[in-house]
């Protein structure tokens, strides 16, 4: 991979901040293809391995889980903290949800 197009700095608060970046920055890349979370920082990636990083936020962090939502990533929110040994975890976008999930019968 090549360096990253656009970063933001996440400091515990900036939710909002980080979500605006997410929404400004995804018009850059072409279709998104994965996100990568490490304890420290979130790289999304798309189709051509171009990415944008948001450090300061890992998979540690409770508000990670509404970036990876955004994003229609394919990931469980009960798992998402959980410790790893690997270096990052990675997870595919694009994400959907079936007709009338939301509805109740």
């Amino acid at each position: 991979m090549t360096t990253s197009r656009a970063t933001f700095e996440y400091t515990p608060g900036a939710d909002q901040g980080a979500l605006e970046f997410v929404k400004r920055t995804r018009s850059e890349l072409r279709s998104l293809r994965t996100v990568r979370v490490w304890k420290d920082r979130v790289q999304i990636v798309d189709v051509n391995k171009d990415f944008f990083e948001i450090r300061g936020i890992g998979y540690g962090d409770a508000e990670v889980v509404p970036i990876l939502r955004m994003i229609n990533t394919a990931f469980d929110p009960a798992k998402i903290h959980a410790p790893t040994e690997k270096e990052y975890k990675e997870y595919d976008t694009g994400r959907r949800h079936p007709w009338a999930e939301d509805r109740v019968m």
